[in-house]
C-alpha cells in the first residue's frame, strides 16, 4: 500500500492546471470525530477536527490543493477513509458538510433541523452509500439543496449508520422530498426515518417524525 506521501505526490501530479478545474456550486468540508476515547470532562464535539475543504471536482477526487497545510495524521485520514468509512475505528464519525456549517446541533444552520437516517450491517454497503451520497450532494442532485447541511457516516459495533442532516425539520414537504430522493439515490427498499434534533437533545431514544 502506498504511503500518504506517495499518495499525495501522485494526486498532485494528476490534478490539471487551475484553469482546467471544474468548480462546484459551493464549498464542502470534511470533518472527523473519534469518540471512542473521550477525555474526562470534555464537551461533546470537542474532539471534532476539520480535515479538508474543497470546491472543485478534481479536489474531491484527488485532494491535491492545500494538502501541504495538513499534518500527516490528517493526510492518512483523507487518503484512507474518505471513500471507505468502513476503515474508520469503532465509534468514529466522518462528516461532509457545506463549508461554514459545523456538524453540531448548536450550529445556527442545524439548530432547527433534523436528519434522515439509514443503517447498514455490511461494511461494503456503508462505503457504497457514503460515496453515492457524497456525489449526490456535491453534484446538486437534490431539489431542496438549500435545506441540506451535510451527511455523517458513523461506525458502531452493532450497526453502522448514515445520517443526512437538514436545516428546517418542521418543513415536512421539503424533508419528504429529500428523503424520497435520498432513498432513490441509495437504492434501498427498507424504510428510512427522519428525526428532529430538538427531540434528540431531550431523549436519545426519540421516535422518528417522518418516514419514506
Amino acid at each position: 500500500m502506498a504511503t500518504s506521501e506517495e499518495a499525495s505526490a501522485t494526486a498532485a501530479a494528476e490534478v490539471p492546471p487551475q484553469s482546467q478545474l471544474h468548480k462546484l456550486e459551493r464549498k464542502w468540508t470534511f470533518w472527523f470525530d473519534n469518540i471512542s476515547k473521550p477525555k474526562q470532562g470534555a464537551a461533546w464535539g470537542s474532539s471534532m477536527r476539520k480535515v479538508y475543504t474543497f470546491d472543485t471536482v478534481e479536489e474531491f477526487w484527488w485532494y491535491a490543493t492545500n494538502t501541504h497545510t495538513l499534518d500527516m495524521a490528517l493526510l492518512y485520514v483523507i487518503f484512507n477513509w474518505i471513500f471507505k468509512p468502513s476503515r474508520l475505528p469503532m465509534n468514529a464519525d466522518f462528516h461532509l458538510f457545506k463549508t461554514g456549517i459545523e456538524p453540531k446541533w448548536e450550529d445556527p444552520e442545524c439548530a432547527n433541523g433534523g436528519k434522515w437516517s439509514v443503517t447498514s450491517n455490511r461494511k461494503a454497503n456503508l462505503d457504497t452509500m457514503w460515496l453515492e451520497t457524497m456525489m449526490a450532494l456535491i453534484g446538486e442532485q437534490f431539489d431542496e439543496v438549500d435545506e441540506i447541511c451535510g451527511v455523517v457516516a458513523s461506525v458502531r459495533q452493532r450497526q453502522d449508520k448514515l445520517a443526512l442532516w437538514t436545516k428546517t425539520a418542521a418543513n415536512e414537504a421539503a424533508q419528504m422530498g429529500i428523503g424520497k430522493k435520498w432513498k432513490e439515490i441509495l437504492d434501498v427498499t427498507d424504510r428510512i426515518t427522519y428525526s428532529f434534533h430538538d427531540d434528540s437533545r431531550r431523549d436519545r431514544s426519540v421516535k422518528s417524525r417522518y418516514s419514506v
